[in-house]
């Protein structure tokens, strides 16, 4: 996805989460998601521990999908050796956790995944704090094929725990 192919050049944008967003009809079949973005996303906001970002549907004004960004550290022994050569010796490194990501029954098929992701990558990328990679945990082999798909590399002892090194963000968006 290029720099002109954002969300906004289809039918669709993003923005944060608010109260005025209604979050009852979300439904992308995975419990525990449709649970966070109706139960506790907007207690989230008000105490400060993540950001959601919702996809709305310019002509409906309902939520396509969401996802959500908050700060996290990699204790650097956990990172890959060829990746650790490259880094300061500290204990920890600052990083991004996208730590949800999920697209309505109703709107799959569309690209809105991808959309929704390249959307957080390029958030993170113009963040003017510090952050390495951008993390993820995967929920299962479906979602960890996704996201390998775009070049996260799997942490070498987490199956399902992924990252994507803030360089080659940088890369995909020049």
């Amino acid at each position: 996805m290029s720099d002109s192919d954002t969300v906004d050049s289809f039918d669709y944008f993003v923005e944060s989460l608010s109260k005025q967003h209604d979050r009852g009809a979300f439904c992308c079949s995975i419990e525990a998601l449709d649970r966070y973005l109706k139960q506790q996303a907007l207690q989230d906001v008000r105490k400060l521990v993540a950001a959601p970002f919702v996809l709305i549907e310019k002509n409906s004004g309902a939520i396509a999908g969401y996802y959500t960004l908050c700060a996290t550290s990699i204790k650097i022994n956990e990172l890959p050796t060829e990746i650790v050569k490259k880094l300061p010796k500290y204990p920890d490194v600052p990083a991004t956790l996208l730590g949800r990501l999920a697209v309505d029954q109703n709107y799959r098929n569309k690209g809105l995944g991808e959309a929704l992701l390249m959307d957080a990558l390029k958030r993170c990328l113009k963040n003017e704090i510090a952050t390495m990679a951008v993390v993820v945990s995967a929920k299962d082999d479906r979602a960890r094929s996704f996201y390998e798909h775009y070049d996260f590399i799997r942490f070498p002892d987490y199956l399902y725990r992924l990252f994507l090194p803030m360089t080659t963000i940088a890369v995909m968006f020049e």
